[in-house]
């Protein structure tokens, strides 16, 4: 399925992770993580560019030898430690528009999200186009319902956040969703103008719990192995 106008995957691959070292490109279940974003965005068929954004030179290599486009290197300004998601994305738009090709859809997506699927993305694109929305957001429930949550007091004692909850069936509160983190379908055009990833128009995708795994650590690292190894994928 190929989207209306010109799309572009940005991956967005900083150097210098310091709580999981080279972070980027260390090997998951055979090979380096930043090849799974890479490899499910070109095999979707649903972008013009597969490109990743950084500003290290290994993960660059590392990039081009899985398919991606490195056609610049980031700044200095977006490549510190207080560079947005939305500044790196300016800079690439910007960046192509100086080489005179503009994009009207964009998918955002982090390094390392080894669960994403080329059909996930192609779906994702089109509901962005199907739904009119600004933004597509793959989004994933809580597990457990935090309505009933419990929190510390200042003795130190647990009591429940909200006590009209206490008794409450699961099934009969709203469910709750987070960010999955690992991608954002945006229109471009809305982008620019309202400034933020999340929008107005913010169509929802959910994911199973399954399939979604921050990466922030080295526990993390393991239990998104062992979920990997879990679905038959390695």
């Amino acid at each position: 399925m190929q989207t209306a106008g010109k799309a572009v995957a940005i991956i967005t691959a900083r150097g210098g992770s310091k709580r999981i070292p080279h972070k980027n490109i260390k090997e998951f279940c055979g090979k380096p993580i930043l090849a799974y974003s890479i490899e499910a965005a070109l095999a979707s068929g649903v972008f013009d560019r597969v490109m990743v954004s950084t500003d290290d030179e290994e993960i660059a290599e590392v990039a081009r030898k899985y398919g991606a486009e490195v056609p610049f290197l980031r700044s200095e300004k977006t490549a510190n430690d207080y560079a947005t998601t939305k500044d790196v994305l300016e800079e690439v738009l910007a960046e192509y528009e100086k080489r005179g090709e503009h994009f009207d859809t964009l998918c955002c997506i982090y390094p390392t999200a080894p669960f994403i699927t080329p059909d996930r993305l192609s779906e994702a694109m089109r509901l962005l186009e199907e739904k009119k929305g600004d933004t597509l957001l793959p989004v994933v429930r809580f597990s457990f319902p935090p309505q009933r949550c419990v929190v510390q007091d200042a003795e130190g004692y647990l009591k429940f956040k909200w006590p009209e909850y206490r008794n409450s069936r699961s099934q009969d509160l709203e469910p709750y969703y987070h960010d999955a983190g690992q991608f954002y379908c945006l229109r471009v055009s809305s982008f620019l103008a309202q400034q933020n990833l999340i929008m107005e128009k913010t169509v929802p995708m959910e994911l199973p719990e399954t399939e979604v795994q921050d990466i922030d650590n080295e526990e993390d690292w393991k239990l998104a192995e062992m979920k990997y190894h879990m679905l038959g994928k390695a």
